[in-house]
């Protein structure tokens, strides 16, 4: 934060041609403490979902064992994930915030991952309710040429879920996802190029989700293809849905 700096004017002023001379000093008023900060800053409350941010959004991935769900807010308060439960071809996920936790101040997509549940045919529409107080909001997951053949073999897997949004899965520690450093975007794909950042990292191995944006829309019917670049996800990876 910068701060105001104090500084005092001193000044004689000279009374006609008499001998007599009248100093004086004034020192002037303090400027007032900046009511922003440049950049991202804290709050103990995340940014409430969805709000002037979009809508909650759901994609495939990993040939439908699982699905992301995307939701705006605070980069460093990703929701929690809570009950889901199944229903037919309804899929019913409750997420919560943790709020205890001190969340910045910026406005971005978060990716959840989902496991499918047992019983859901992902070869057909499925609804997705999710419940992420204070609102509730039904998305639809279209279906899949063809179910997911035997466990996963975890890849890289990757799916639409707005004309210039994709969700990407990889595979590795909890506390160490992915961050971009660029996206070279062209019409037949992007090269996604991740930052090799030194920290220290947890020894598990989740699924984690990152929301990518790219400068532009793309047509949803044409090919699409990511080409990951750095932090050990080197590969090609295309964009279903």
């Amino acid at each position: 934060m910068t701060s105001s700096r104090r500084r005092s004017a001193f000044s004689a002023l000279a009374l006609t041609a008499a001998a007599v001379l009248i100093a004086g000093c004034a020192q002037s008023p303090a400027s007032p403490p900046p009511t922003s900060t440049p950049g991202q800053s804290a709050s103990a409350n995340p940014t409430v979902p969805g709000s002037d941010g979009g809508d909650i959004e759901t994609a495939w991935i990993d040939d439908g064992r699982g699905f992301a769900i995307i939701t705006w807010g605070s980069s460093t308060c990703v929701p929690v994930l809570g009950d889901v439960t199944a229903d037919g071809q309804t899929i019913a996920v409750t997420l919560s915030n943790n709020d205890e936790k001190v969340c910045t101040d910026d406005l971005v997509p978060r990716g959840l991952f989902v496991s499918t549940p047992d019983g859901v045919d992902v070869t057909q529409d499925v609804d997705v309710q999710v419940d992420y107080a204070p609102r509730s909001q039904g998305v639809d997951l279209d279906a899949l040429a063809e179910a997911p053949q035997g466990i996963s073999e975890q890849q890289p897997s990757a799916g639409w879920f707005e004309d210039d949004g994709i969700t990407l899965l990889t595979w590795g520690s909890s506390t160490c996802p992915p961050v971009i450093e660029d996206i070279d975007h062209t019409d037949a794909g992007a090269t996604i190029t991740f930052a090799t950042v030194d920290r220290v990292c947890t020894m598990d191995f989740v699924p984690r989700v990152t929301a990518i944006m790219l400068p532009r829309e793309h047509d949803d019917d044409a090919p699409f293809e990511l080409t990951l670049r750095g932090d050990n996800l080197d590969g090609k990876v295309a964009v279903v849905g």
